[in-house]
C-alpha cells in the first residue's frame, strides 16, 4: 500500500468532499502506485482534513484524460487546458471512499514540518 499526502487548494478540496470532483489531476505520476491519498488543504486552512482511496490512475494525453474525466473533473475545461498547456501527458487519480476527518490534523502528526509543493510519500 502506498500513501501520499497532497497539497490541494481549498476550492478543490470542497469539491472533492461534495462529490463534484472525483479526479485529482497532476502533471507527473507518483513513482509508486498510490492507493491512498491524504488531503492537505492549503492556505488559509493549512490542515490535513481527510483522505480518499485511489481506485484508478489514468495516464494519457491531456485530450484523452479530459474525455474520460470531464463529467466529474471538478475543474473547467479552460483551467484544465491551462494547467496542461505545453504538456504531452496528463495524470488523473480517481478518488473513492472519501473521508473527512472529524478534527483536522496538523502536518506534524504525519511527521512533516512543511507542506509539500505537490505531494510527499507517507510511511505507515
Amino acid at each position: 500500500m502506498c500513501r501520499v499526502l497532497l497539497s490541494i487548494n481549498p476550492e478543490y478540496v470542497e469539491k472533492i468532499f461534495s462529490g463534484e470532483k472525483e479526479f485529482e489531476f497532476r502533471k507527473n505520476r507518483c513513482k509508486s502506485d498510490v492507493n491512498k491519498m491524504v488531503i492537505y488543504c492549503t492556505s488559509p486552512v493549512m490542515k490535513v482534513i481527510g483522505e480518499a482511496d485511489v481506485i484508478e490512475i489514468i495516464e494519457d494525453t491531456p485530450a484523452v484524460v479530459w474525455k474520460k474525466t470531464r463529467k466529474k473533473a471538478g475543474v473547467s475545461k479552460v483551467f484544465y487546458d491551462s494547467y496542461y498547456s505545453g504538456r504531452s501527458k496528463s495524470v488523473a487519480y480517481k478518488l473513492a471512499n472519501i473521508k473527512k476527518y472529524k478534527r483536522p490534523r496538523t502536518l506534524s502528526s504525519f511527521g512533516l514540518s512543511a507542506a509539500p509543493q505537490s505531494f510527499v510519500y507517507l510511511s505507515r
